[in-house]
């Protein structure tokens, strides 16, 4: 179980990562110019604390993952994680709307990959938790 923590940490690490090219990415100078000056700092503000927790979960992770398995706390931190990652599956299968992704082959192939990922973090968590 320690191995697939750490695996989950780099993951999740490279996760982080990959926001720091959205805002270019996805154009958010001209997509978001539209938006009040507060809903436009807003989307950037929650994307890089998303990116942090997401940096930090990670981190915690890969370098604690003895810990996590051996401590009573490490099995409630499991347990939130678990619900964390189980809600963002949720939202990947039934709030993003498929236009997104249909008949899009990268996008499919994104939304796929992202869809197994969730998944194997909410099952890794879950066992963590019922250890």
């Amino acid at each position: 179980m320690e191995i697939h923590l750490k695996i989950i940490g780099i993951l999740l690490i490279t996760l982080a990562l990959i926001h720091l090219p959205f805002p270019k990415y996805f154009n958010w100078k001209k997509e978001l110019s539209t938006l009040q000056l507060i809903n436009r700092q807003m989307m950037l503000v929650h994307t890089f604390f998303i990116a942090l927790v997401v940096l930090m979960m990670g981190t915690f992770c890969f370098f604690y993952a003895s810990e996590i398995l051996k401590s009573p706390l490490g099995h409630i931190v499991g347990f939130g994680f678990c619900i964390f990652w189980f809600i963002r599956l949720v939202f990947q299968l039934f709030i993003y709307s498929p236009s997104l992704w249909k008949g899009k082959k990268f996008e499919t192939i994104i939304h796929i990959v992202f869809s197994f990922t969730w998944s194997y973090f909410t099952i890794v968590f879950f066992l963590v938790w019922r250890q």
